[in-house]
């Protein structure tokens, strides 16, 4: 297998994409870095006030909220492993990990509604993958969410487009990745290339190019976790 054959484009943005990369090589293929997503901090008033616990939905929240704000003794829901990891390594002790989607992370939070006391505050993103504080809400549990970063689109590489018709996979893990490279590949078709995302919801934006052949298969892990992402990549 040529040295591109078995490279695989990471979209995802740092520093995600760093680790996204040791679990490829460790499958013995060749990461190919070049992020169309760049995250970016966003001021807020870090005013915790009434909060009685956090909810997170991403690593990138987690990362945000601990440079912005020194607490760490509120008890933490994460949305999954990797999300929890990172609040652990932030500092944080008690953590429950919902190990799935937004959905489950709702069900969870809602089965410990009577584990803290006052609001539960989400640190999100700015484009939010999904609406955790309303479902809460209509479960009768205080909860809101805070802005605390953006993903800003970025445009790839010259030499990432040049090797674009020898590359193995690209790797989605979000819908605004898969509609920035939705975006890229409408200019730059690439039908040989397989795209392999984090969920449905990430391979919906590249259903279209594929099918008229401007992309190559698009798969869709059947659980939103990179573990499930990796399993697609297996022979």
């Amino acid at each position: 297998m040529s040295p591109d054959a078995c490279r695989v484009w990471i979209t995802r943005a740092r520093p995600g994409a760093e680790a996204t990369a040791a679990r490829l090589e460790a499958l013995g293929l060749t990461p190919l870095i070049d992020p169309l997503l760049e995250v970016r901090d966003l001021s807020w008033a870090a005013d915790l006030s009434g909060v009685g616990a956090l909810a997170f939905t991403s690593r990138n929240g987690v990362a945000a909220f601990a440079r912005a704000s020194a607490e760490r003794g509120l008890p933490v829901f994460a949305v999954g492993a990797a999300t929890a990891h990172v609040a652990a390594e932030a500092g944080f002790a008690r953590i429950e990990s919902a190990d799935g989607d937004v959905a489950d992370l709702v069900g969870l939070i809602a089965a410990r509604r009577g584990t803290f006391e006052g609001a539960l505050l989400h640190p999100a993103a700015a484009e939010p993958a999904g609406d955790l504080a309303s479902p809460l809400l209509r479960a009768g549990i205080e909860a809101r969410s805070v802005t605390v970063y953006e993903s800003v689109v970025r445009a790839p590489q010259a030499a990432t487009l040049d090797a674009l018709d020898d590359l193995f996979a690209v790797l989605l893990h979000s819908p605004k990745a898969a509609r920035a490279l939705a975006a890229v590949l409408a200019r730059r078709p690439a039908p040989g290339l397989k795209a392999f995302c984090l969920s449905p919801a990430v391979a919906a934006p590249l259903a279209d190019l594929s099918a008229d052949g401007r992309l190559g298969p698009v798969a869709a892990a059947p659980r939103p976790r990179e573990t499930a992402l990796f399993e697609l990549l297996a022979p």
